[in-house]
């Protein structure tokens, strides 16, 4: 039988394991990496790991070649690598601006650098975006900018590599309920903060569509599809997964 081969950043937790865990179902060998351990790594089939940090482009050179050295293809690349945090404008500074920009941005660059090089025939590179990457929210100026310039990425870098026949496209989920998120949902800076549950539910009551929010699963089902050879025409789409909050 044969098999494809990914390589999914930040694969150790969150919407990255997600990703992950439906891509080793569904026949992928996986390279992942994270700046912590993976502790639970040896529960997967077909899954290695590397420690590393994706704001270096070094970590992508690591995770391509090793990907081509232990499965000798890449097919995949998702840069799901990403943090979010609230700040108003008055605290904003520098290092703020590089965190944000250097984990969002700079990752998704050096990502599809170091992937466009060796990606197979009718490649895939899926970026992890945001709805944010869509429309404006308070308290939200950096983490919002640096969404919006990653679907101009996708649209760009999807004509720059159309020619390799590579497609590349983002996903825009909205308020997946990660670990990463409640951290920074529970900070001062978010205008919700005083009642997360509470801000939850009239988000739910007065913004989507289905009465629900997307899950982590939800999401790793449309990599999967944007993966696939059903997929095949779609390249510089940014697709929201949103229960409808944003309809397009």
């Amino acid at each position: 039988m044969t098999f494809s081969v990914a390589i999914v950043t930040g694969g150790n937790k969150g919407i990255g394991l997600g990703i992950v865990k439906i891509l080793l179902k569904n026949n992928y060998k996986v390279v992942t990496c994270g700046r912590s351990d993976f502790k639970d790594i040896n529960l997967f089939k077909n899954l290695e790991f590397i420690k590393g940090d994706a704001k270096d482009f070094q970590t992508h050179q690591k995770l391509v070649d090793h990907a081509i050295k232990s499965f000798g293809k890449l097919d995949l690349y998702v840069n799901n690598v990403g943090i979010s945090e609230w700040k108003p404008i008055d605290k904003i500074d520098n290092d703020f601006l590089d965190k944000i920009f250097k984990t969002n941005i700079y990752s998704v660059f050096w990502g599809i650098k170091a992937a466009s090089k060796l990606l197979s025939n009718k490649g895939s590179i899926i970026n992890i975006s945001s709805i944010a990457g869509k429309r404006g929210s308070k308290n939200n100026s950096v983490y919002v900018a640096s969404k919006f310039a990653m679907n101009g990425i996708t649209q760009s870098l999807a004509k720059e590599l159309g020619s390799k026949n590579i497609r590349v496209n983002a996903i825009c989920p909205v308020l997946i309920q990660t670990d990463g998120l409640m951290q920074a949902l529970s900070e001062e800076s978010f205008p919700g903060y005083k009642n997360v549950n509470s801000f939850f539910e009239d988000f739910i009551k007065n913004q989507t569509a289905l009465n629900r929010l997307p899950t982590v699963n939800e999401v790793a089902q449309m990599v999967l599809f944007l993966a696939s050879d059903s997929a095949s025409a779609i390249t510089g789409q940014c697709i929201n997964v949103d229960c409808g909050v944003f309809p397009q």
